[in-house]
């Protein structure tokens, strides 16, 4: 199975779409329009229960891959594992200047990367752990890229910056005006969270809001202690 069939099945499957990888590509494809209208579905009643699970449950999280950096065992980064790895495959945003920047411009650093909306209520509440967490690294040490999935109607980019000003929040903002990273990762229900090491490779990742304890568990798997 090539790398792209590969991610596909496994972006799939922590979306909670049983499908197969290939028939999964071509079902985001046809159900994503293009800008301008109404890109973002709106949650089902199973989508609605994800949202609003402020603890993942198993099915909702999908297990770093690998042991914590500060086990005996090898890291998800040690050689001979990188083929049973998913890269991350690359996406173009714009940044708070609304300036053009794809994913793997920051490859290099590992990587938390979060999809959320304003509008969306669990994403609101784990927000002040994710702020609270990137505060405690420097920008080469670990990286937070909150991608808004900003529309242009149900989320506006004026919207997104309006709550991230308004609260203070400090860590990396990203805006999905083109439905870009939206669709290259399948993203269905929001928050979504992925967790990507320094190689570029996706450790794990939750659908769901996830709480502070949660969060420095996963970014154990990613960070170089």
């Amino acid at each position: 199975m090539n790398q792209k069939f590969k991610l596909l099945f496994y972006i799939v499957g922590f979306a909670l779409f049983i499908l197969a990888a290939v028939a999964g590509y071509n079902y985001l494809s046809k159900n994503y329009k293009a800008p301008g209208s109404n890109d973002v579905s709106e949650p089902t009643k199973t989508d609605s229960e994800a949202l609003g699970s402020s603890n993942p449950t198993p099915e909702t999280v999908v297990t770093p891959t690998g042991t914590p950096p500060d086990t005996e065992s090898e890291t998800p980064g040690n050689e001979g594992e990188s083929e049973d790895k998913i890269k991350a495959p690359d996406f173009t945003v714009l940044d708070y200047d609304g300036n053009e920047v794809t994913l793997h411009d920051y490859i290099g650093t590992p990587i938390v990367l979060n999809f959320w909306a304003s509008w969306c209520p669990p994403c609101r509440d784990e927000m002040p752990h994710f702020n609270k967490v990137s505060e405690e690294y420097q920008k080469d040490e670990l990286l937070f890229l909150m991608v808004d999935l900003a529309e242009g109607r149900r989320e506006t980019v004026e919207a997104g910056k309006k709550f991230v000003e308004d609260n203070g929040f400090t860590f990396t903002v990203l805006f999905d005006t083109q439905q870009d990273a939206a669709i290259t990762y399948g993203v269905r229900t929001i928050p979504s969270t992925l967790f990507i090491d320094k190689d570029g490779y996706i450790l794990g990742g939750i659908v769901g809001g996830i709480d502070e304890e949660t969060l420095r568990y996963y970014i154990s798997f990613i960070i170089d202690e």
